[in-house]
């Protein structure tokens, strides 16, 4: 399971964390604005906006599970089991295989608005990778400085919502997220009030009473709420290093850690907690086994280029002795 958000301070953040019980050995990997992306409906796109971000490389191919364009936008993929429907190919349709979803979106567009666009001929469709790694069932978020927006492909069809809490998990869809939050209206960040009853007089014992009744399991409808609340009370200052340092706190607060979550024989984990700068093009990252952030700057590549260029993770930690 996965959380997504997108955050502003003096510039524009991206990220998420990666929630799973296995690693596919992903890279920070960018795509250079010649690389020839070959779509299996859509043809061929060999000049196009350039793009960093997490990736499994297959085959020279780019398996993106986040990612930001050079103009700024970005996007993730979103695990959602049960819901996600893809469809056949259409003659009226840009037919686009999940897979392709995200180069086919951040190749071509500057901006949440040139993605909506987009979308409104959009048909996603029931294509594989291979044969050995066949289309998972997703749902994504695409944000740009300004504007958010989700994007589930579902039984009834293609389903675009704009996303004003700037945050997406999984399970269940996105309409039922922003409804849930209604729950939990009387949370605040302040000192509450006690409302029990007018004939006893009660008062708070401890700080952070004001968010007693935030959820704090690790389902996907809680760790939305936990997001939200993280999100929308955060305050950080305006540096980089304030504002990359707030936003790996608010992925924090909703991180898995092994054996807390089984899943058969495995526990899930937060393999990799991400946060790009989208407006620098500086991706950074942290890793399950290594809590010291690291960073690729995709303008300090040749983006004129026509072949991937792929970061391993690091993934021991790196320790900071001081005597």
């Amino acid at each position: 399971m996965c959380t997504a958000i997108s955050y502003k301070t003096k510039d524009h953040y991206f990220g998420r964390n990666l929630d799973l019980e296995y690693s596919y050995h992903e890279t920070v990997t960018i795509t250079p604005r010649n690389f020839p992306f070959e779509f299996r409906k859509m043809g061929m796109r060999k000049n196009h906006y350039a793009m960093i971000g997490m990736a499994y490389v297959a085959n020279d191919y780019p398996l993106y599970y986040d990612a930001t364009n050079e103009k700024g936008l970005s996007m993730a993929g979103l695990n959602f089991p049960g819901n996600a429907d893809y469809k056949e190919p259409a003659d009226d349709k840009d037919n686009v295989a999940p897979f392709e979803f995200i180069p086919w979106i951040l190749c071509q567009c500057a901006n949440v608005k040139e993605a909506k666009n987009l979308l409104s001929r959009l048909q996603l469709v029931k294509i594989d990778f291979a044969k050995e790694l066949p289309a998972s069932p997703l749902h994504w978020m695409i944000a740009d400085k300004d504007e958010s927006i989700v994007v589930e492909s579902v039984k009834d069809g293609l389903k675009v919502y704009d996303n004003p809490v700037k945050v997406l998990t999984n399970n269940p869809p996105f309409d039922y997220h922003l409804l849930n939050l209604a729950n939990y209206m009387g949370v605040t960040r302040e000192e509450p009030v006690s409302r029990f009853s007018e004939e006893l007089k009660l008062s708070p014992y401890s700080r952070g009473m004001g968010g007693m009744g935030l959820p704090g399991d690790l389902s996907s409808a809680s760790r939305f709420v936990k997001a939200a609340f993280t999100r929308l009370n955060s305050i950080s200052g305006e540096t980089e290093s304030e504002s990359i340092s707030q936003f790996f706190h608010i992925l924090g607060s909703v991180a898995q850690q092994r054996g807390c979550a089984r899943v058969g024989k495995e526990f899930e984990i937060t393999i990799y907690s991400s946060c790009c700068n989208t407006d620098t093009g500086v991706y950074y990252y942290t890793t399950y086994e290594n809590s010291q952030i690291s960073g690729v700057d995709m303008h300090k590549e040749d983006l004129d280029g026509e072949t991937l260029v792929s970061y391993p993770l690091v993934q021991g930690q790196q320790i900071n002795m001081q005597n």
